[in-house]
């Protein structure tokens, strides 16, 4: 375990750009062999504006980076945060429970405030427009999104007490995840739920993205599974009953263009439809 802390400690900007570019490239090829939905859809034109947002993520954190890691730098030499305020603990169990408390900030808590907070959700949005979820989709956020997210993270490494490793290795394994999770593969149904037990499963987050409450607001977790079943959010759908997208923009064409999506989080905010509301809900 301290080998791989200090490879995270140290690791080289090339590897965590392999490992974007490389998980893309996996779950891309993966989902060719076993899809869950067979899309008719060209794919390069529907990853085009996702790819764009992937881009503008990776910017806007490449360019916030060096608060990360003044923060901490900072929570380390004063040993504050969770972490550093328990009794002492394996190194293995000090790496666990810091990324799952990084989860639970940068990716639940954060998730679960864009859809409570109107002008948030409108945000967020462009993220849920996506009509054909796959592997692209995942990073599929709008810029002022990407700031929201990393302002998070931020307070996460800053309550939690996380060292840089340990940010590095949440950041790494949180791209996985995504990826992961909005891949259009078919994985065994007994497999993806014994997964979702402790982690996000593909068809547990692709409740997540069916169009219509009370599923949209469920399954906010990107890592862990056990914060949306702590804190009553998990719920299930049969992945064959999903429907992508979000009804009260059900404009395919506006939501796959890169202006119209940049512009999306400004549109009068709509109330989401609850389930049974109306009858093409009811699948």
């Amino acid at each position: 375990m301290e080998t791989v802390v200090i490879y995270f400690e140290n690791i080289p900007s090339l590897h965590r750009s392999l490992i974007l570019v490389g998980g893309i490239t996996f779950f891309w090829v993966l989902e060719g062999a076993v899809p869950l939905f067979q899309f008719n859809y060209k794919k390069w034109n529907h990853a085009l504006p996702n790819l764009f947002f992937t881009l503008t993520t990776i910017i806007v954190n490449f360019a916030l980076a060096f608060l990360l890691l003044k923060t901490s730098d900072w929570v380390t030499a004063n040993n504050f945060g969770i972490i550093n305020w328990l009794p002492d603990m394996p190194l293995w169990l000090y790496v666990v429970l810091g990324i799952m408390l990084l989860d639970f900030f940068g990716a639940y808590l954060a998730h679960y405030v864009e859809h409570k907070v109107k002008p948030l959700w409108m945000v967020h949005l462009v993220h849920h427009t996506d009509h054909k979820v796959d592997t692209t989709t995942g990073n599929r956020h709008h810029p002022i999104e990407s700031v929201i997210r990393f302002v998070f993270t931020l307070f996460g490494v800053f309550v939690v007490g996380t060292p840089i490793a340990i940010v590095m290795m949440y950041q790494s394994l949180s791209v996985v995840f995504t990826q992961l999770t909005h891949a259009n593969i078919k994985m065994p149904r007994r497999l993806d739920r014994v997964i979702s037990y402790v982690f996000v499963s593909p068809d547990m987050h692709k409740v997540h993205h069916h169009n219509v409450l009370p599923y949209t607001d469920s399954n906010y977790g990107n890592i862990f599974s056990i914060w949306d079943r702590l804190f009553g959010t998990y719920m299930e759908l049969d992945r064959e009953r999903l429907i992508y997208g979000v009804d009260t923009f059900p404009d395919e064409a506006t939501n796959s263009t890169i202006k119209d999506l940049l512009k999306q989080p400004f549109h009068k905010y709509r109330k989401p439809t609850t389930l049974g509301d109306v009858d093409n809900t009811k699948i």
